[in-house]
C-alpha cells in the first residue's frame, strides 16, 4: 500500500516545506495538508520537487475560526467569501501541482443550506474542471464538529449524485465515518466508485492506525482488495513526537 501524510497533523511544529521532507525522509509516498496558505507555494512547490513526493489535497479556508468558523460553502449569504476561498484554494493547488481541493462546508442546516453548498460545489468544480483537480467533499463527526453542514456519507453521497460533475468525489475519513455510521468495510465497498481520497485514524481517540476499536489490518486489507492504488491519507494526531509514532507504517512496509 501507499500513504500519504497529511501535515496538517504530522510534523505540524515545522514549516511546511521542511515536514515535507520529513514525510520523505520516512517513506511516505505523498503529503496532503489543511491550510497552507501561510506559506509561499513556490517554496512548497520546490520541496515537492526536491523529494519528489505529490501534494494530494488541501483545503480551503475556514473564514475566521476565532468566530467559530469551519468553512463557508454551505452557509446561505456567504456566497461571495466561499468562492474567494474557492478562488484562494485552486490558485494555490495549481501552484503546487495539488491535485484535490477539499471545500469545506461549515456550521450551518436545512435546504437553503444545502442550495448554497451545492451551488458553490458547481461553481468550484467548473472552475477546477480545466486544470484536472478534484473537489473533494468531507462529512465530519457531530462529536468533533457538532453542527457541521455534512456529517453522513449518504448525505455527501446524495449531493455528490445529484450535482453529476465528473470531478466532485468523496473524502471517506475512517475516522468520521466509523464514529458517525460504522459498518465501515461494506459502506468504503457501496461508495468506491464515489470516492476521491481515503483518510484513516485510529477511534476513537484520532491517533496512529495501530489500536481502538477499528481494526486496520483488516481494513487495510479491504482497501487493496477493492483495488484501491492510491495514497492513503494518515491524518492522524501523533500526540508527540511524529516520528515516534510511525511504528504502524514501519509494520507495513516490513509485510
Amino acid at each position: 500500500m501507499k500513504f500519504s501524510a497529511n501535515l496538517g497533523f504530522l510534523w505540524a511544529d515545522r514549516p511546511l516545506p521542511d515536514a515535507i521532507r520529513a514525510a520523505h525522509a520516512a517513506g511516505f509516498d505523498a503529503v496532503e495538508c489543511h491550510w497552507p496558505y501561510a506559506e509561499p507555494a513556490a517554496q512548497v512547490g520546490a520541496a515537492l520537487g526536491e523529494t519528489g513526493l505529490p501534494m494530494l489535497g488541501l483545503n480551503t479556508r475556514r473564514g475566521t475560526p476565532d468566530a467559530g468558523d469551519n468553512g463557508m460553502a454551505a452557509i446561505p449569504g456567504r456566497e461571495s467569501e466561499a468562492r474567494d476561498a474557492i478562488d484562494e484554494a485552486l490558485e494555490y493547488a495549481r501552484a503546487t501541482g495539488t491535485g484535490a481541493v477539499h471545500v469545506m462546508a461549515g456550521f450551518s442546516g436545512g435546504p437553503r443550506a444545502r442550495s448554497a453548498f451545492c451551488a458553490n460545489l458547481a461553481y468550484a468544480c467548473d472552475a477546477a474542471a480545466a486544470d484536472g483537480i478534484t473537489i473533494l467533499i468531507e462529512p465530519l463527526n457531530h462529536y468533533d464538529a457538532p453542527g457541521y453542514f455534512l456529517s453522513t456519507s449518504a448525505q455527501a453521497a446524495g449531493i455528490i449524485h445529484e450535482l453529476g460533475m465528473p470531478n466532485l468525489k468523496l473524502m471517506f475519513d475512517c475516522y468520521h465515518v466509523q464514529i458517525m455510521e460504522g459498518d465501515l468495510c461494506r459502506r468504503l465497498r457501496s461508495l468506491l466508485p464515489l470516492v476521491g481520497h481515503i483518510q484513516v485514524a485510529a477511534v476513537p481517540d484520532r491517533g496512529a492506525p495501530d489500536h481502538g476499536e477499528l481494526d486496520y489490518r483488516h481494513v487495510f486489507a479491504e482497501i487493496e482488495r477493492l483495488g484501491w492504488r492510491q495514497p492513503v491519507g494518515a491524518e492522524y494526531k501523533p500526540g508527540g513526537d511524529t516520528d515516534s509514532s510511525l511504528g504502524w507504517l514501519e509494520a507495513i512496509r516490513r509485510r
